[in-house]
């Protein structure tokens, strides 16, 4: 990685825009920043580090815009690099605020931004920026990806920021392995021990599989053995291994042969249990059918004899069969006469219901004199249907007089309504016109009292102003003094520093001299006498740090007055807008007092319009109510006319229906009456023939059923009705009979049967013990049965699981081998195996060796930069704990002949021992083919800690590398980098933001 230039603007205490052109500060190799605490000399090793990964070095969150940059000027950094023999551009623009483009004074969020670019050249040799992405993430993947390292390890090995390179000198070996691995390329070695690892899982994870089925075939098979084989016995176990190959097939061999005799024993029971079973059947048989002829002819005797029982019974249903039969006959006679009977009854009383309707007159009268009165009332009928046309239009008049009245009665509201309302018009028009008047008045008012509020604001904004500016000038003044102050105390300072040092001058020249060296003074070599410092004398720290606070002194003083001339200007200009001297206060009450008229004025001036509109709408009222009264007034007379004629008509009519109406509402009623008492007497009438024709007809068939009666045998016609059955009961009974008669055939005949008489004869058949006998046989052969079909069953079983099993175990076989092999290859490469005795992992060893071609590398210039005292040594013992090895550093002292651990190294020591490692580092990275050439080495302090003999080591190392093309930028506040490097950017600060200047030994 090759740096060309950096742009930065509003970044960390850098306020404008900044340009550094790394070309050119870099063409001796080696570049110097130096400045003032807290300049921002870091914050450009921050602003690389944020280009190229969109972080800082350290805090992700950390606040990267300028506080002194102006709002609108927005945070940005740019980068141009070569990277891999790519030449990139990097622009990147983190989230922050910024003024809102329309609304002065608001703020919005302005995301962040990145745009990653290459120059390429076209087809015809012109070069040009080819954008790659814009995307935060894929910039940062493609940054990652070519220069092989994250972040941290960027930092770690590139950007080396406040002694944090140390880091990789006391990091233990997984650390160390960590970053070697990504600067060499090595992860393939250590994807062969994941492949193993992964490797060693699958096959533990199958072979436990095999092993898992191998045992739960064994225990199914001990569970198909019982407990009559002792399968527990020689049985494989899963704390064993050995057990679950070899020796499981023949424990289910023996297993299956000893099922086998037990099979064939239990088979020999079964037989011998069959042919009794089948003895024990034939006998129980003979003793049941014996039984069951006994039962039957005991059955037919107790049947029989019930039958016999029932012999007055069946006489009794024979005689009311025969009676029923012969009522039959007379049927139809016994109906005619039920029948009449039954009409003349409905008739006498339909009679009395109708006769009971009548009025009173009426009630008596025979069936002709009722028709006749019938025929009377018709014809009133007629008469009445005749009038109903006078009786609509006497109802048509009697609405339409109502109706006229009504429209009298509102026409006549109308007309006083309308009158009324003119009567108030004069004072209604008064009225708005004085609020028209009113508000126009008012209108005037507010043009008035807002140009006077404008100046009244613009005086109370003017006198608030004014008093803050007087409070800042008190404050001001007092600055001023304590820098007045503060001044003169650095001046006697810095007077009486240079004043000590040049009394103390020949001791401090006297210190520089050596043995052997020409004096700067005389030129002699030998110094017999040298000067010894005084107590108390000052050096040229203490001198340059004396000139340094007097000049902060000078300059805050500076300040401080022309911030009080300037505060001053602003009162006096603040005063004369105010109006003066007149208390904020005042003006303020003013301004309220205006506003609060205004607010008023305005209120009344805003009903001109409403009091305008009014006005006309009045005019138009006026209009339309004189024409509402006029209307009304000549309806109301027409109406009057037709309402006297309409009466006149009604009283016609109503004198000529009074009559008709026999002291009915309507003549609908009249007819309604008249209607129905004409039915009632039509009805009587028919109801008394009916009767008269039913009482003739009951005579003639009560004297034919008594005839039939007698000459069937029947004492009268009822005996003969009560005699008759429904053919449902009459068709039961002569079943009922005609059953007994045959069951009693039916059962003599059985007991005459020869195979019942000889059973009859014969002993009882004892069948409970046959049916016992028959049990204990059937139970018997169940037992040996299902013994039988167990045995059988088990040798199924446990052949086909035998079978199995030999399967299982030889599948277990290899995989058992296949583990043990990949389990101690992975042991010997992870460096977990005893065979493994440094306990190194294949890729710690790799990178061993490149660690020992970097600490080869780092001595070349630790012996120079320590004066050949130390020397870095590689090791690889075990670590303690069982912890990985092969990637300890040590440091070898040459003065006593021991190795110490890096982390007993001084504060200087560490810081010279790991700038040697850092730069080896990149030596063989450089020269590695797989690695990525780092060109660009950043040290960040860390000078400081050094003697001036190291030091002079150090940078003689330093000035080494632009022999190698390599380039070393570093910060320090030691006066002697700044004598021994020519380039350098001097980084400046100011209350206002640091600035930047590149400075060379010829421009001085």
């Amino acid at each position: 990685m090759r740096l060309h230039s950096l742009h930065l603007q509003a970044f960390g205490p850098f306020a404008d825009r900044h340009s550094i052109d790394f070309d050119a500060l870099t063409t001796d190799g080696l570049f110097l920043l130096h400045g003032d605490t807290g300049a921002g000399k870091s914050t450009l090793f921050a602003a690389i580090c944020f280009a190229l990964y969109g972080y800082p070095p350290r805090e992700r969150n950390a606040r990267l815009r300028s506080d002194h940059a102006p709002a609108d000027l927005l945070t940005e950094v740019t980068l141009e690099t070569t990277i891999a023999g790519k030449r990139l551009q990097i622009r990147r623009v983190p989230a922050q605020r910024k003024p809102h483009s329309r609304r002065p004074g608001e703020f919005v969020d302005h995301k962040p931004e990145t745009d990653l670019r290459q120059w390429t050249d076209d087809e015809h040799g012109q070069g040009r920026w080819e954008g790659i992405s814009s995307s935060h993430k894929e910039a940062g993947k493609e940054i990652e990806s070519l220069l092989g390292l994250n972040r941290q390890q960027f930092c770690q090995v590139v950007l080396l920021p406040q002694n944090d390179f140390t880091k990789f000198l006391r990091a233990d070996a997984s650390e160390r392995r960590i970053l070697l691995g990504t600067l060499f390329g090595t992860r393939r070695f250590g994807r062969i021990e994941e492949f193993l690892a992964e490797r060693k899982t699958a096959t533990a994870k199958r072979r436990d599989e095999a092993r898992a089925d191998v045992m739960r075939l064994a225990e199914r098979i001990q569970q198909a053995a019982g407990n009559e084989l002792d399968p527990s016995t020689g049985a494989p176990r899963p704390d064993d291994p050995a057990t679950l190959t070899d020796q499981a097939p023949m424990w289910a061999a023996a297993l299956h042969q000893q099922a086998v005799t037990l099979q064939e024993a239990a088979a020999a029971g079964t037989e011998n249990a069959r042919q009794l079973l089948a003895d024990c059947r034939a006998t129980q048989q003979q003793t049941l059918d014996l039984h069951r002829l006994q039962q039957a002819h005991h059955t037919a005797q107790q049947e029989l004899a019930q039958l016999d029982e029932d012999t007055d019974h069946h006489t009794q249903l024979t005689d009311l069969r025969d009676r029923a039969r012969t009522a039959r006959q007379l049927q139809t006679v016994l109906d005619d006469a039920h029948t009449a009977a039954r009409d003349h009854s409905l008739a006498a009383a339909a009679d009395t219901n109708a006769r009971a309707l009548l009025p009173a007159e009426h009630s008596s009268q025979d069936a002709n004199g009722l028709a006749q009165t019938a025929q009377q009332v018709r014809g009133h009928i007629g008469a009445a249907q005749a009038l109903l046309p006078d009786e609509a239009a006497l109802q048509h008049h009697t609405d339409e007089l109502a109706a006229l009245s009504n429209e009298r009665d509102e026409l006549a509201d109308t007309v006083a309504e309308a009158q009324d309302w003119l009567d108030g018009l004069p004072h209604l028009r008064e009225t708005l016109t004085a609020r028209l008047h009113a508000a126009r008045t008012a209108q005037e008012t507010s043009r008035e009292l807002t140009v006077t509020l404008s100046t009244v604001n613009a005086q109370c904004e003017a006198a608030a102003y004014r008093d803050s500016l007087l409070t800042q000038v008190a404050a001001a003044d007092e600055a001023l003094a304590e820098a007045t102050g503060i001044l003169s105390q650095a001046a006697a300072a810095y007077i009486d520093i240079r004043r000590r040092r040049t009394d103390g001058i020949v001791a401090e020249l006297a210190g520089r001299l050596k043995d052997g060296e020409n004096c700067p003074v005389c030129g002699s070599v030998t110094h017999p006498a040298p000067a010894t410092p005084q107590p108390g004398q000052a050096t040229a720290a203490d001198e340059q740090a004396a000139e340094t606070a007097h000049a902060l002194a000078q300059q805050k003083e500076k300040e401080a007055s022309q911030t009080l001339a300037d505060l001053k200007q602003e009162a006096a200009e603040a005063r004369g807008q105010a109006g003066g001297d007149t208390p904020l206060a005042d003006l303020t009450a003013r301004r309220t007092e205006l506003e609060n008229r205004l607010r008023e004025t305005l209120a009344e001036a805003a009903d001109t319009g409403t009091a305008e509109e009014e006005l006309t709408r009045l005019e138009q009222q006026q209009t339309d109510r004189e024409h509402t009264r006029n209307t009304a007034q000549q309806r109301l007379g027409a109406i009057d006319a037709t309402y006297d004629n309409l009466h006149t008509q009604r009283e016609t009519l109503s004198q000529r229906l009074a009559a008709a109406l026999d002291q009915h509402t309507t003549l609908a009623d009249r007819i309604t009456h008249l209607t129905q008492l004409a039915e009632r007497l039509e009805a009587a009438a028919e109801c008394t023939t009916t009767m008269a024709r039913t009482t003739e007809d009951l005579r003639n068939a009560t004297a034919r059923a008594e005839q039939a009666a007698q000459a069937a045998g029947f004492a009268s016609p009822a005996e003969a009705t009560n005699a008759l059955l429904p053919d449902d009961d009459l068709d039961r009974i002569s079943e009922e009979i005609t059953r007994w008669h045959e069951q009693r055939l039916v059962l003599a005949a059985r007991l005459d049967q020869p195979d019942l008489k000889n059973a009859a004869a014969q002993p009882p058949a004892d069948l409970e013990h046959a049916v016992a006998e028959l049990e204990k046989a059937t139970t018997a052969h169940s037992n040996a049965t299902a013994a039988d079909t167990q045995a059988t069953d088990r040798v199924a079983a446990l052949a086909t699981l035998g079978t199995q099993l030999d399967a299982f175990t030889a599948n277990l076989k290899p995989l058992e081998a296949a583990y043990r092999t990949i389990d101690h290859l992975h042991g010997l490469i992870s460096g977990g195996s005893l065979s493994n005795r440094l306990r190194m992992q294949l890729e710690s060893y790799v990178l061993a060796a490149r660690l020992e071609d970097v600490v080869e590398a780092a001595n070349t210039r630790l012996t120079r930069m320590s004066h050949h005292r130390f020397t870095l040594v590689h090791s690889d013992e075990r670590a303690a704990r069982g912890a990985k090895s092969g990637l300890g550093l040590k440091v070898l002292d040459t003065w006593n002949g021991h190795q110490r651990h890096t982390d007993t190294l001084s504060g200087g020591e560490s810081f010279y021992v790991s700038l040697s490692l850092a730069l080896g580092l990149a030596d063989v990275v450089t020269a590695e083919a797989g690695g990525q050439a780092l060109d660009t080495l950043f040290i960040d302090e860390g000078f400081g800690t050094l003697d001036d003999d190291t030091l002079h080591q150090v940078l003689d190392v330093l000035d080494s590398l632009r022999d190698h093309d390599r380039t070393v930028g570093v910060i320090s506040h030691v006066a002697e980098m700044r004598r021994r490097i020519t380039q350098r950017l001097h980084v400046r600060k100011s209350p206002v933001g640091s600035t930047l200047v590149h400075v060379t030994d010829a421009a001085e």
